[in-house]
């Protein structure tokens, strides 16, 4: 089945580059191409602010250790039924640059735009490089095919720091408390990275959905 014949499912994700299960979370989104021509409104939302771009210890967050130690357990798990390799994740940096970059990005087209996305989940969790380096940030543009003046443009005009700024206040609005968070219409909501039967249900009635809405 081409893209075109696939039914068109849109989507709509909040989601962080330093929150491990929206690398899950992207994972799951990406098997559910093979069904449907998926297009994802991707809504970045810094879920800590307050980290410094230089990084500090996860422990630092104040995450009690027991519930820290769970959801490891549970990390661990996800990852290994999506195949995903992760480091020991014992630091956590502030993604606002990256939030910036990969906002600023779209507009150099989709193909631009996964290129970097999917690197910056994996440079963090795989590899253990710090996004919130300006320096590392820029090399991965240029990496994924970036425009030079996309990249001027990422971090001085005041129009991606607004698109953050009507994210946040949308997940506000829609009482988003957990990243990712997925729509797939109005209706269907998935808070975090559930398990894949979970995202494929969803997805389903969510298409359906739009296909009755659809004009025609």
């Amino acid at each position: 089945m081409t893209e075109s014949e696939k039914p068109v499912l849109l989507a709509t994700v909040f989601t962080d580059y330093i929150c491990p299960f929206c690398y899950i979370g992207d994972a799951r989104l990406e098997r559910l191409r093979e069904d449907y021509n998926l297009r994802i409104n991707w809504c970045f939302l810094e879920i800590h602010p307050k980290t410094p771009a230089e990084g500090m210890q996860v422990s630092d967050l104040g995450y009690p250790d027991s519930r820290w130690q769970q959801m490891m357990k549970n990390l661990a798990v996800l990852a290994e039924e999506e195949g995903l390799e992760f480091r020991s994740h014992d630091f956590t940096t502030n993604s606002h640059k990256a939030l910036l970059l990969a906002e600023a990005a779209k507009q150099d087209g989709a193909e631009v735009f996964y290129k970097l996305h999917r690197r910056l989940f994996e440079a963090f969790f795989t590899d253990g490089l710090n996004i919130g380096d300006r320096d590392v940030l820029e090399s991965f543009a240029r990496d994924s095919g970036v425009r030079d003046a996309t990249l001027a443009s990422a971090w001085q005009d005041p129009r991606h720091e607004q698109r953050l700024d009507q994210y946040l206040a949308a997940a506000r609005e829609l009482d988003v408390r957990a990243t990712p968070t997925v729509f797939f219409g109005e209706q269907q909501r998935l808070d975090g990275a559930l398990p894949l039967p979970a995202f494929k249900k969803a997805a389903l009635a969510g298409a359906r959905v739009q296909q009755e809405q659809a004009p025609g």
